[in-house]
């Protein structure tokens, strides 16, 4: 009764989380990488993606 609700947002909290940092980190790499700071933009490159590998396992197990 209390329980029951809409939880349509719930999907759209869990890509976010899924999501967000690995694509705020591609950004700052991005950026660093554009001014010449290759090796730290070459980590927050590589640290979006193993966030990304991590997290589609850990909240894809909870999707589904």
């Amino acid at each position: 009764m209390i329980l029951e609700g809409n939880l349509d947002g719930l999907a759209t909290f869990l890509f976010l989380i899924m999501f967000g940092p690995a694509i705020l980190f591609i950004l700052i790499g991005a950026v660093l990488f554009y001014y010449e700071k290759k090796k730290a933009g070459k980590v927050f490159m590589i640290l979006a993606g193993v966030y990304c590998l991590i997290s589609l396992g850990i909240c894809g197990a909870m999707l589904s």
